[in-house]
């Protein structure tokens, strides 16, 4: 048996004509020129192996790719998550609404529909923005010179309303809260050094490691995370190395809980 977690599509195309970009395990037996039979609605070959690990499969069937995997595939769940889901539902945002991510932007987990009706009706306005989380979010920094590491890119849509409502609010003196770190890379993708946001969509590779002038987020809400991650940068990067390490040491001495089903923290 073979496990193939889908990334992303090569090519827009109808059922029975796509490509995508998708991990497999045992890697080693799955080579350029491998067939794959996922139902009798829907096969695939292996046309490209990248050195990195990623192979394109030509898909082609009655169904489409991700109509076959909401048929017969599960949610990837990262490695440390043992326990299958009872419900795919557990690993979703209540506000999700495209699809396209290959994990939960999991800092939204938290949120309750009933949660964010209360925020609202507080004065705190709420905009949605899309990044597709990617590969990169499994991937460990491994190069001890940081600045050589690559982003795997990953996918933005940042409407002119939702640009605007963050724009007044930060004219009129507010504070821009992001809900994880994928928001964050969002914005300070597309904001300019003016701090102004400005909408757009397209592929971010951004890199935040200590050093970035953050231009667009003032706070950020988030998980604790693994370390050697960019994650783990990203959040050092806003709150400084020192203070992180500090409340990393006092999450673990309380015992919090850590990673996508663990607590999360305010960083300021």
């Amino acid at each position: 048996m073979v496990e193939v977690l889908l990334l992303r599509p090569v090519s827009a195309a109808e059922a029975g004509d796509e490509r995508w970009e998708a991990l497999v395990r045992p890697g080693r037996r799955v080579r350029r020129g491998t067939e794959l039979r996922f139902s009798s609605e829907l096969s695939g070959a292996v046309v490209e192996s990248r050195p990195d690990g990623v192979r394109v499969i030509a898909f082609a069937g009655s169904l489409s790719v991700l109509a076959a995997a909401r048929e017969i595939g599960t949610p990837p769940l990262p490695p440390y998550v043992h326990v299958p889901l009872r419900d795919p539902e557990d690993y979703q945002t209540v506000y999700a609404a495209e699809e396209g991510a290959v994990a939960a932007p999991t800092a939204g987990l938290h949120f309750t529909s009933e949660l964010l009706q209360r925020i609202r009706e507080s004065g705190v306005e709420i905009v949605m923005l899309t990044m597709h989380i990617g590969l990169g979010t499994f991937r460990p920094v491994t190069a001890a010179d940081v600045t050589v590491h690559e982003m795997d890119a990953e996918w933005y849509d940042v409407t002119p309303e939702v640009a605007a409502v963050i724009n007044e609010r930060r004219r009129s003196g507010g504070r821009i809260v992001a809900v994880g770190t994928s928001t964050v890379r969002t914005l300070e993708t597309v904001a300019g050094d003016d701090g102004r946001v400005r909408p757009g969509r397209g592929w971010s590779g951004l890199f935040i490691y200590p050093g970035h002038r953050f231009r667009a987020v003032d706070a950020l809400i988030t998980n604790f995370h693994l370390p050697k991650t960019t994650l783990l940068m990203l959040v050092s990067a806003l709150a400084g190395r020192e203070t992180i390490l500090r409340a990393y040491g006092e999450a673990i001495r309380r015992r919090y809980r850590f990673y996508s089903f663990g607590d999360a923290m305010l960083v300021l």
